[in-house]
């Protein structure tokens, strides 16, 4: 007898589309007003504020719209983005995308699959994509890794695992159990290392920030002194993280060096390479990047220099036995089989810490397998010989002042105009780049060198021309001098 209590609902009803055919043709007109605009991302301003007017159609106090409601306002959103599709993005270390991925987005959409565990196709897409990797970086057979978020969730991964190896994988019951563990990383490191500190219970006090030489790596000779003074002061080093592209100014640790500490020292090597280390793809990058195929651990992003769509990192980890034993926890609901949907070996939850993962490596895969390696290579070179011309062009002004060697894809400069003595550097700086942003000429971002507030263009653009540079000086020079003379 039906419980008069509960609603009475079809068997019929779902979310599915009632048409199909209308649906489809839906679907084809959202794709053309894509493909539009991916195809004019070349054109018009790089960052546009998000409206009041239009923030308020996304307000969900009313729901149950009809699709061309909610269609309606999909479109309008699709101008309003962080900009990084724009060949003059240049604030900070964003890829570009390709057209290409949205392809491999919607396959995976249509899967719809959780690559958390089980045995199915994604996740053996995944394990290829990892071997891939593996072979890149030079890594052995045994190795394993994951396909994340990105690169902070990555050194999470890797510094859990570090602490577990050190400990002998105790500290996943019985927590740090009274050890006083410290690491090592540059002050010119990225932030990640320090929260990924936090965030596995070792405190961000435990990471000691060692100062870089004036070329802005890691002074190796004050990091032996450090490892030296802890274990003298009953501390117990387990890690050094290297830096493969430094934020500030794209500077590459002497990982060779590293390494060698690490062996000696007896301490986990880290890198992170979130954009630099896909520099093993770059003819003009592969020979500065020794030393990362003696590595731990890496952490790096395919969303960066790989320009895939966001979000795609990666965790690679030298000891696959070391990596499953920080993360495996199979409870009885997770138990494998040999054959069948638990079937599949070790599953990546085992590696990580998501059970929930969507399909994030087939968009690698495909962008890969489309563009190939020399191809993105080149793309990545290109980046560096473009930095390197902005180099040039502000050595060649005298109202700009280059504050930092280019090294990779980072260019750091700044406008000092004739009347210097008489003007506030750096808020004349940090104005010249918001007036940018706001014009939507370019987007740069700040950063300070030595205490100066220093204009600073990064390259990951696989859509930037030599000729937007040469937009991007005319108008600093042009706003400095504005704003100088008003003021």
């Amino acid at each position: 007898m039906a419980n008069p209590d509960i609603p009475n609902v079809p068997d019929t009803e779902s979310l599915d589309p009632e048409d199909w055919e209308d649906f489809r043709m839906r679907l084809h007109r959202m794709i053309d007003i894509a493909v539009d605009q991916m195809e004019r991302s070349h054109e018009g301003r790089v960052w546009t504020p998000f409206p009041d007017e239009i923030k308020s159609l996304f307000d969900l106090s009313q729901t149950g719209q009809s699709s061309e409601q909610v269609d309606t306002t999909l479109q309008k959103l699709l101008p309003y983005g962080v900009g990084n599709t724009h060949p003059r993005f240049f604030g900070w270390v964003h890829g570009s995308g390709t057209p290409s991925n949205l392809v491999a987005e919607i396959a995976a959409a249509t899967m719809n699959a959780n690559t958390g565990g089980r045995n199915h196709a994604a996740i053996e897409v995944e394990r290829l994509v990892i071997e891939w990797c593996k072979g890149l970086f030079s890594f052995p057979d045994e190795a394993s890794g994951l396909v994340m978020s990105g690169t902070s969730m990555a050194t999470i991964v890797a510094i859990k695992a570090a602490r577990d190896a050190r400990l002998d994988f105790k500290s996943r019951q019985e927590g740090l159990g009274g050890h006083k563990l410290v690491g090592y990383t540059s002050t010119e490191a990225h932030a990640c290392i320090a929260r990924a500190f936090d965030m596995v219970g070792l405190g961000t006090d435990a990471l000691r920030r060692i100062p870089v030489t004036a070329d802005h790596q890691i002074d190796i000779e004050l990091l032996k002194k450090q490892i030296h003074n802890d274990r003298e002061g009953g501390f117990e080093p387990f890690l050094i993280a290297g830096t493969c592209g430094s934020v500030n100014a794209g500077t590459i640790d002497d990982l060779m060096a590293l390494s060698d500490i690490s062996e000696t020292e007896q301490l986990w090597f880290h890198i992170d390479g979130a954009f630099g280390a896909l520099g093993m793809l770059s003819d003009r990058l592969r020979h500065r990047l020794a030393g990362l195929e003696r590595a731990d651990s890496i952490a790096f992003d395919f969303h960066k220099w790989l320009h895939v769509n966001y979000d795609a990192g990666c965790i690679l980890i030298r000891s696959g036995d070391t990596h499953l034993k920080s993360f495996s926890d199979r409870p009885d609901y997770l138990k494998s089989a040999e054959h069948g949907l638990a079937a599949g070996g070790t599953w990546p939850v085992e590696l990580g810490p998501e059970l929930s993962r969507g399909f994030r490596a087939l968009k690698v895969w495909a962008q890969i397998a489309e563009h190939g390696e020399e191809k993105l290579g080149r793309m990545i070179s290109r980046n560096c010989e473009q930095a390197a011309y902005l180099g040039e062009l502000v050595e060649a002004a005298s109202d700009l002042e280059l504050l930092l060697p280019v090294s990779m894809q980072i260019c750091c400069f700044r406008y000092v105009p004739a009347s210097a003595s008489d003007v506030d550097l750096n808020s004349l700086n940090e104005d010249i780049v918001i007036q940018l942003q706001m014009s939507g000429i370019a987007a740069p971002s700040t950063t300070r060198i030595d205490g100066k507030t220093a204009i600073r263009v990064n390259i990951t653009n696989h859509r930037t021309a030599q000729s937007d540079l040469d937009v991007l000086v005319g108008e600093v020079r042009r706003i400095g001098a504005d704003l100088t003379q008003s003021h």
